[in-house]
């Protein structure tokens, strides 16, 4: 398959299982935090709940694109996405999918609501610092920090965001719900009894809603470990769009020499002097490919990482050129570029991108996890965040702010976290309710401690696994 060696190809379907097992482990560890809420106000039954949730995050996977994805591969540094040899790859992907394996299941086991996005983006940065230790890495290159500082700063945010939208929403609920329906709204749930149809209804589409954006962010990460797997292990099929004549690169190369033309170097800062040169430069290389004679008009198979690392720096060096104070170019004209760069149209289609059996592939390891394993972090989520049951309106609150958050991330290309986004709100519907004594301070400690370890411990896990497979392969 792909024309690779034997050795090779038991690689590639190792790093691909061990993707989909992220994914899988996703599902189950994830899950719960969408299906807790309708579990534990005798909404929906656990069974239905969980099978439920599972066809809407397969839905999200499908139709919540893959910006999310591409946010993911473009953590790394070009350097390692086209290093040309196939082993350094494996080592790559085995060290980072292993890492997140790991403290996924470990935090599950002891029924903690950690973030498997905080675990997958800790164990790509423990990647790219241990490459930057490589021999062969003469730039220094480990972390796009830039990607990885917005990346950070999404995750940071929105927890922070769930916790307070959810205690406003409790307030504008109490103020503008009838008395009548107050009752029904802000009361324990009686044991095994279903809510009123129209409360039940509420917490039903808002459960949906969450395991649908959870799809469709969430699910975009396991398109990206698989897009990295592919890209690193069998370039010459996936390092390029292979299905895209390249001969469309022509038109976006023309307008974007055109533009970067009317620059004044002169007063750009010495660095985006030697990025315009070396976009120049590349720029140069892809319109002699493309002009030049392609075989059934295709890339050759030993340019295609060579053109995929020269699309990627064009896009970067552009944009920091164009930042620059010293950069005279209008706004029309920085619009001019994005779109000749972007994914729609421009260049970036040729990079950024996955095929459909990728997509199917996640979809559904993402949706058969989540209709497993579910019941540790339900417990948590339902019963040890506060000190009291959760009520209808908590339910529909918390549910409502994390659906609302993890769309708006999905929407901006932003990895966000599901476990904290919703666990955060319940705590906020909680203080919304009673004050911060209504609070589990053992719970939230522990959800607490999990949150700030999960970054260090998955990359150092991920740095240590990756020296360890660069020796071993």
């Amino acid at each position: 398959m792909f024309g690779l060696e034997t050795d090779v190809f038991i690689l590639l379907f190792i790093s691909l299982f061990a993707a989909c097992a992220f994914e899988f482990v996703n599902g189950f560890h994830d899950t719960a935090n969408a299906v807790a809420t309708v579990i534990y106000t005798n909404s929906l039954k656990p069974t239905v709940a969980v099978v439920w949730s599972g066809i809407c995050n397969f839905t999200g996977v499908l139709l919540g694109g893959i910006g999310v994805a591409m946010g993911i591969v473009n953590l790394l540094p070009v350097e390692l996405l086209v290093d040309q040899n196939v082993y350094h790859s494996v080592a790559m992907v085995l060290a980072l999918l292993l890492s997140a394996i790991i403290w996924n299941l470990g935090t599950w086991y002891f029924g903690l609501p950690s973030s498997s996005s905080h675990t997958l983006i800790g164990s790509i940065l423990g990647v790219g610092l241990a490459f930057a230790t490589m021999p062969e890495n003469k730039t220094g290159a480990a972390v796009n920090w830039e990607k990885a500082i917005e990346t950070g700063e999404a995750l940071l945010l929105s927890p922070l965001l769930g916790f307070s939208l959810a205690i406003v929403l409790m307030f504008i609920l109490r103020r503008s719900v009838p008395e009548e329906a107050k009752d029904q709204l802000f009361k324990e749930p009686k044991k095994n009894t279903a809510p009123p149809t129209w409360v039940r209804t509420i917490l039903i589409a808002t459960c949906s809603l969450v395991s649908f954006f959870h799809g469709s962010n969430d699910g975009q990460k396991g398109v990206g470990l698989i897009m990295l797997i592919l890209i690193g292990i069998v370039p010459y099929h996936f390092a390029v769009k292979a299905d895209l004549d390249p001969r469309l690169m022509q038109t976006n190369v023309t307008a974007i020499q055109q533009t970067i033309s009317a620059l004044d170097s002169t007063h750009l800062s010495s660095i985006n002097r030697a990025r315009l040169a070396q976009t120049n430069t590349e720029l140069a290389e892809l319109s002699a490919l493309v002009n030049g004679p392609l075989v059934e008009g295709k890339i050759p198979n030993e340019k295609r990482l060579d053109v995929r690392r020269d699309l990627l720096l064009i896009n970067s060096n552009i944009k920091k050129i164009t930042a620059d104070e010293g950069s005279n170019l209008s706004s029309a004209q920085v619009a001019q570029l994005n779109t000749n760069l972007g994914e729609e149209g421009g260049l970036r289609r040729f990079t950024d991108y996955a095929p459909l059996w990728v997509i199917l592939m996640i979809a559904l390891s993402l949706g058969l996890g989540t209709m497993i394993g579910w019941r540790r972090i339900v417990v948590t989520v339902g019963e040890k965040i506060g000190k009291q049951h959760l009520t209808y309106a908590q339910g529909a609150s918390a549910e409502l702010v994390a659906a609302m958050m993890i769309g708006m991330a999905s929407w901006l290309k932003l990895p966000v976290s599901t476990t904290h986004v919703l666990s955060s709100g319940i705590a906020g519907s909680m203080v919304a309710n009673k004050g911060v004594k209504n609070l589990q301070a053992g719970t939230v400690k522990n959800i607490a401690l999990a949150w700030i370890l999960t970054l260090p411990v998955s990359v150092l896990l991920s740095f240590t696994l990756y020296i360890f497979f660069r020796w071993v392969l």
